[in-house]
């Protein structure tokens, strides 16, 4: 086993896909087991301890300190609008990677920030010519990175 040829004290733990990436069942058959704290646990293996983050499952998940739900929801409205733009505008669009333009991010920025009770206010014209932008976005040039 894998598990056998680790280095003392060495920290494993699942950046995969599923749950079964880690043999966490044999694991827990040769081997006496410890909590340190809550999703890290120390395995005696014959005087070698391993220590094994969130039981093996998906480490941004299992350890709560990943992507909370709000930025993952931010990222997949980014994914989703991106499909939808080139589905609608697909003769815009040769077959490379694209940065998604600003209108769109910002939308989902606005969509966002509202859930979590932000109000955003609007340029006045005034301010908008001042900064060359139009009233209702995009506030940024396309090669800004946020």
């Amino acid at each position: 086993r894998h598990f056998k040829a680790m280095k003392d004290k060495t920290i494993v733990c699942n950046i995969g896909h599923f749950d079964n990436e880690i043999d966490v069942a044999w694991l827990n058959a040769n081997a006496s087991k410890s909590t340190i704290k809550p999703q890290v646990d120390l395995y005696d293996l014959d005087g070698k301890e391993i220590i094994l983050l969130a039981e093996g499952r998906l480490v941004n998940l299992g350890c709560a300190t990943g992507h909370p739900s709000f930025v993952m929801s931010n990222s997949f409205t980014n994914q989703t609008l991106a499909q939808i733009e080139l589905w609608n505008n697909s003769d815009k669009y040769e077959n490379k990677v694209y940065t998604l333009p600003k209108h769109l991010d910002e939308k989902v920025a606005r969509l966002h920030l509202a859930k979590i009770g932000v109000e955003l206010d609007e340029l006045t014209p005034e301010q908008a010519a001042y900064i060359n932008v139009k009233v209702e976005g995009p506030y940024k040039p396309d090669y800004y990175r946020y």
